[in-house]
């Protein structure tokens, strides 16, 4: 029997606010254990949270983003449960009227992955185990969190990944997270059944817990996809249940079985006020939201002739884009830009959280005015490449590097006397290419180029070196 995967997603998204949710703690990654902490994010007695406003900001820009609902009037709830890392024994989150409704993730195959909702809530402290013991961080606490909730509607591990990689694409182009699953700022509960294809009802699921890397999650996808049939095809029931991903054996495991809403006892929360989102505030807030990545993908391509390979790879960074197109402004030949920015400039850049800031020395205007010379045919393509390669040691422009005579070119009556040097202190060359040998004028072209610093024409050159030698 064939079988069809369901699932639905439930992603975590840390937002970068500088302070926490309900008080005024740094959320700074890191930091010793328990020092980003406060009475407040730790739950003592007596302490009241006030809710950050730029959290509701933040959480209706992920909204615009994924073409929700905003919900005018929203509200903070109490969800109750028991664990170590969460110090007054309740969380406080959304329930019956979550900030964002009714949204969607379009994939590259035209599917849209509908958004249930994305309410707000605070994050937990991190449990830490050693050497048996288990320690308990704090620094998390309180940290700003919105979750995204999907509907049950991706079919394929592929499609699971792709939606987690357009809401992380999403958010940090909105510039309200990072989104570093490495970090914890971007996590995943994974909510995946089987059914026999062609099949209809929904059949019981099981819930992966924080699934915080691309390959841990397809990994786990994997194994619980072939659980569960293999349990099916042997006559057993799949249980609804929380499991956790070892990556140590590549399986998951049973942790607890599945709570209802109802065992948490949701209740409204009595020292927060309602969240009331007026249609000036989601004005102001469309008004500040830059262009939509898909849009400016598209605009990539049409407008600037890209690939679309070439336009995604710019657009998953904001920084990295806008650079593109000022330094893109003025140039002839867009490509060339393109591949300056996506391979030394790529190349000094260790990872995503540097592409994230994308803070190099050289100015947009000045990779502009280095293609442009490229352009007009006043420097070559090595040349380009050595010069941006000193522009990026030195930050420096291209004008520190290249001298008048760099920049004047070889003409035609030199040339001609520098090709026929060539074959002169290389006739072995010339005589394999007058053998058949058609790469060995490459040799030549190379003494000349060699010759020239890299100022002529190679295929001018070419052309002149099988004129000569055939004479």
């Amino acid at each position: 029997m064939n079988y069809e995967v369901v699932c639905g997603l439930e992603t975590h998204i840390e937002l970068s606010t500088k302070t926490k949710i309900f008080c005024s703690c740094t959320t700074e990654f890191g930091g010793k254990p328990n020092t980003h902490c406060c009475p407040v994010c730790i739950g003592l007695p007596g302490t009241l949270p006030k809710l950050n406003k730029a959290v509701v900001e933040y959480a209706v820009m992920a909204g615009l983003a994924t073409h929700c609902e905003i919900n005018p009037d929203a509200k903070m709830d109490r969800k109750n449960y028991v664990y170590p890392d969460l110090p007054k024994a309740y969380q406080i989150s959304q329930y019956d009227q979550p900030l964002c409704r009714h949204g969607y993730v379009e994939l590259s195959n035209g599917r849209k992955i509908r958004l249930t909702r994305i309410h707000m809530e605070e994050d937990a402290g991190k449990l830490v185990h050693e050497r048996g013991n288990t320690f308990i961080d704090y620094n998390r606490s309180g940290v700003p969190l919105i979750e995204i909730v999907s509907e049950p509607d991706i079919r394929s591990i592929d499609e699971a990944i792709e939606y987690v990689e357009k809401l992380q694409m999403i958010m940090r182009y909105i510039g309200i997270s990072d989104c570093r699953m490495q970090e914890g700022s971007l996590r995943c509960d994974v909510n995946i059944s089987v059914r026999p294809q062609g099949s209809t009802e929904l059949s019981t699921r099981t819930e992966i817990k924080n699934m915080n890397s691309f390959s841990h999650m397809t990994k786990a996808m994997q194994y619980e996809i072939d659980r569960q049939i293999d349990l099916i095809e042997s006559g057993e029931k799949v249980v609804q249940e929380t499991r956790r991903y070892n990556e140590g054996t590549g399986c998951t495991e049973g942790m607890r079985g599945k709570e209802d809403a109802d065992d948490y006892r949701y209740f409204r929360e009595p020292d927060l006020v309602a969240v009331r989102v007026t249609d000036d505030m989601v004005k102001k807030t469309k008004a500040k939201m830059p262009e939509d990545p898909q849009k400016r993908l598209h605009r990539f391509v049409n407008d600037y002739g890209l690939t679309e390979g070439d336009a995604q790879m710019l657009i998953e960074h904001r920084r990295i884009a806008d650079y593109f197109e000022k330094a893109a402004n003025g140039v002839k030949n867009t490509r060339t830009v393109v591949n300056c920015i996506t391979g030394p400039i790529f190349a000094r850049i260790k990872d995503e959280s540097e592409k994230d800031s994308f803070n190099i020395n050289i100015p947009p205007e000045n990779l502009s005015a280095l293609v442009r010379l490229f352009d007009e045919g006043k420097i070559r393509k090595n040349q380009l490449k050595s010069t941006l390669e000193k522009m990026l040691d030195s930050g420096k422009p291209a004008s520190a590097f290249l001298s008048e005579k760099d920049l004047a070119g070889i003409s035609a009556e030199d040339l001609k006397k520098l090709c026929a040097q060539a074959i002169h202190a290389n006739p072995n060359a010339a005589k394999d290419y007058l053998g058949g040998k058609q790469k060995a004028v490459k040799a030549l072209v190379g003494a000349v180029m060699k010759a020239t610093r890299g100022r002529a024409n190679p295929q001018e050159a070419e052309k002149i070196l099988i004129s000569l030698i055939g004479q």
